[in-house]
C-alpha cells in the first residue's frame, strides 16, 4: 500500500508518487527513461545511476519503490546489483531493462528481480501496467504501511555524480 498524503483543500487521502531509480550506463537511455517517468502521472524520478554499484548505494540512500535497471553495465551488472539489493532487504521492486529480446522474454526471473522489460517498450502506459502487475507496491512498502519503519520521501532526485 503506497504512502498517502492529505490533500490540503479536501482533507482526502492522496497517494504519493512512486519513486523510481533508473540505472543505465547509456546517458541517452537515462534521459529517455527520465522523460517516460516524468510523463507518467503518479511516478517521479528519485535518482539515477550509471553502474550497479552506484544503484546498490542509491537504493539505500533514496528509498525508491521501483528500480529500472539495465542488465549489462560495466562493473557489476543489473542481475548482480538486483541480487545485492534483495539480499540487503530493501523491499524494492527491481525490473531489469534489456535491448535483447531473448532476455526480456525469459521465463525465469533472476533472484531479486520483479520483472524484465525491453527498453524499446518503455512508455508511460507500459510503466503504469508494470506497476499494476507488481501489485502497486513492494513488500517493503507493505511492511511500512503496517507500521514498521516509515521511510521519508527524498527531497529531490539524486544522481551518483553531480551534473555540470
Amino acid at each position: 500500500m503506497p504512502a498517502v498524503q492529505r490533500d490540503r483543500q479536501t482533507a482526502r487521502p492522496r497517494p504519493t508518487a512512486v519513486g523510481v531509480l533508473t540505472v543505465d550506463d547509456d546517458p541517452r537511455f537515462l534521459e529517455v527513461a527520465r522523460d517516460v517517468v516524468h510523463a507518467t502521472p503518479g511516478f517521479e524520478t528519485v535518482g539515477e545511476a550509471a553502474t550497479g554499484e552506484a544503484a546498490v548505494s542509491l537504493v539505500a540512500a533514496v528509498g525508491p519503490q521501483l528500480v529500472l535497471m539495465d542488465v549489462r553495465m560495466p562493473g557489476i551488472g543489473g542481475i548482480e546489483a538486483a541480487r545485492r539489493i534483495a539480499d540487503a532487504g530493501a523491499g524494492v521492486h527491481v525490473v531489469l531493462m534489456s535491448a535483447d529480446p531473448s532476455l526480456a522474454e525469459a521465463e525465469r526471473l533472476p533472484h531479486g528481480t520483479s520483472g524484465v522489460v525491453r527498453k524499446d517498450r518503455l512508455s508511460p502506459a507500459a510503466l503504469r501496467a508494470l506497476w499494476a502487475r507488481l501489485g502497486g507496491g513492494s513488500p517493503g512498502a507493505r511492511r511500512r504501511a503496517q507500521g514498521r519503519q516509515p521511510r521519508p520521501a527524498p527531497p529531490r532526485p539524486v544522481t551518483e555524480e553531480p551534473r555540470a
